[in-house]
């Protein structure tokens, strides 16, 4: 009760004038009491800024060798150089750069991944609750097919069907996380399509599409918020799986999972070639992580403290 009293004065000149305000300034109130969520915030801006402002960051060209640079450790070890910060590869490419431009296609494969499952998953979900019945039955055991075999399983099975590429991978991966946003959607419209104002608005003549993506939807999206949150780092670690496995980015692209491929066997004398992109998949998927634990957190009225 302290805590809520506390935020009300806190945000009283916005309770008035602007309930949108205050919902935000309640919503970053419980956000912000999840220090992990914040720290994740804070990172997945800068690996946001970082993919943005790649070509102002980043040293060199991604693909630009340099011949007499092989293999270099990183400036701070013996026989280091401080023209290349985090060394180079067995081609003389410098990793950093690398780095920097392969955010670039992780953030890429997210959004892409993230919004074709959003898409699919929320309109068969939204169809099978609404209509119930055949229809409803016939997706979800389709999805729970889907979901019956592993997910880097599955996607692996898919790309090797349509041929190995980014493209194809992320296709696969979408494929296997948009059942959960089916999932999640079907149990939130069964939930809410018999309540008063969906009542209400079918009496007023509303037709089926508008009451299903405008009446009910919008009631429905603080879980596949977080859903979108958490497949967002799931679409990157299973395109770093496939790109790792030689079935997603192609050499010489700068994907953090084709680096990893490109490094296996200089793990042992050039440690700094596979660690850095190792690191780079496990601070950015963290904390997109704790970014998507912050918003349940916040999202999800049960777990707000009173």
């Amino acid at each position: 009760m302290n805590d809520t009293s506390s935020l009300d004065k806190g945000a009283a000149p916005a309770a008035d004038g602007a309930p949108a305000q205050r919902a935000l300034a309640v919503f970053w109130f419980h956000f912000s009491e999840n220090r992990g969520a914040v720290i994740g915030l804070a990172v997945c801006a800068g690996v946001v800024l970082m993919a943005l402002l790649a070509p102002f960051l980043a040293p060199y060209e991604p693909s630009a060798q340099f011949r007499d640079a092989l293999l270099v450790p990183p400036a701070w070890q013996e026989g280091g150089s401080v023209r290349f910060l985090l060394g180079t590869d067995a081609v003389g490419r410098d990793i950093l750069s690398r780095l920097i431009y392969g955010s670039q296609f992780s953030l890429f494969v997210g959004v892409v991944v993230v919004s074709i499952a959003l898409v699919v998953g929320v309109t068969t979900g939204m169809i099978a609750g609404y209509f119930g019945g055949f229809i409803d039955a016939t997706i979800m055991r389709i999805m729970d097919v889907i979901l019956s075999f592993p997910s880097l399983v599955l996607a692996i099975v898919l790309v090797a069907v349509l041929g190995p590429g980014l493209t194809n991978a992320m296709i696969a991966i979408a494929l296997i996380l948009q059942p959960h946003f089916a999932r999640l959607t079907r149990a939130a419209v069964m939930a809410e399509k018999n309540r008063e104002y969906v009542t209400a608005a079918r009496l007023a003549g509303a037709g089926r599409l508008r009451l299903m993506f405008v009446t009910i939807l919008p009631n429905c999206l603080a879980p596949l918020i977080v859903q979108a949150t958490l497949s967002f780092s799931n679409a990157i670690l299973d395109a770093a799986a496939l790109g790792f496995l030689g079935m997603g980015a192609q050499p010489p692209t700068p994907e953090w999972g084709t680096m990893l491929a490109e490094a296996r066997e200089f793990i042992l004398r050039a440690w700094w070639v596979v660690t850095f992109p190792g690191l780079a998949i496990l601070i950015t998927v963290l904390a997109i992580n704790l970014v998507g634990d912050g918003l349940r957190d916040a999202l999800d009225p049960k777990l707000k403290r009173s």
